[in-house]
Parts: C-alpha cells; structure tokens; sequence
C-alpha cells in the first residue's frame, strides 16, 4: 500500500507541473496577446473613423503577462544548462542562483 501512496503522490506533482507548464505558460502568453489586442482598442467588428489611443491598463497586462512567460522560459533554460555544468539552480535567496552540486 505504501508503493501505491509514494506513486499517487509522484502523478500528483507530475500533474501540477504538466498544467501549470504544459497550459499555465500558453494560456497566461494568450491573456497577454488578447490584452495587447485591448490595448490597442481593436475590435474587428467595428471600422471606426476616429479611433482613441492605445489603452494603459491593455498595455500593462501584455507587459505583464509578456514578462512572465519570458521568465519562466528563461528559468527553464537555465536550469538545462546548470545541469550540464554540474551545477542546480537554487531558489535559497529572492532571486535564482546557481550552486554546485553536493
């Protein structure tokens, strides 16, 4: 019984992972493009003839959004490259560093 509880609990960290990276990451990267589409006021089912400036609060959110799926992106591969130099990426600090294995 003791195998079948350590096995759910591996799917279960399996499972979070694949949905925050496998459909977190694309979906937070479409709020962005939609957000980036608000900022721009489009909307392709009106032709209007004046047309106010780009919306702050449209351009803040793509930034946002924009900024995290480059982070997480730029973590991932810092990760595959610390492993290949024999380093692991450590989260002991605010910000990331690379240590050396022990």
């Amino acid at each position: 019984m003791h195998t079948v509880t350590l096995a759910l609990e591996g799917a279960w960290k399996v499972l979070v992972a694949g949905l925050l990276l496998g459909a977190g990451l694309p979906t937070i990267f479409a709020v962005g493009v939609r957000a980036l589409a608000h900022g721009h006021n489009g909307d392709s089912d009106t032709q209007a003839v004046a047309r106010p400036g780009p919306n702050a609060v449209g351009w803040s959110v793509a930034v946002v959004c924009f900024a995290v799926v480059v982070a997480a992106a730029g973590l991932g591969i810092t990760y595959i490259v610390a492993s290949g130099l024999g380093q692991q990426l450590s989260f002991e600090h605010i910000y990331p560093t690379l240590v050396h294995k022990k």
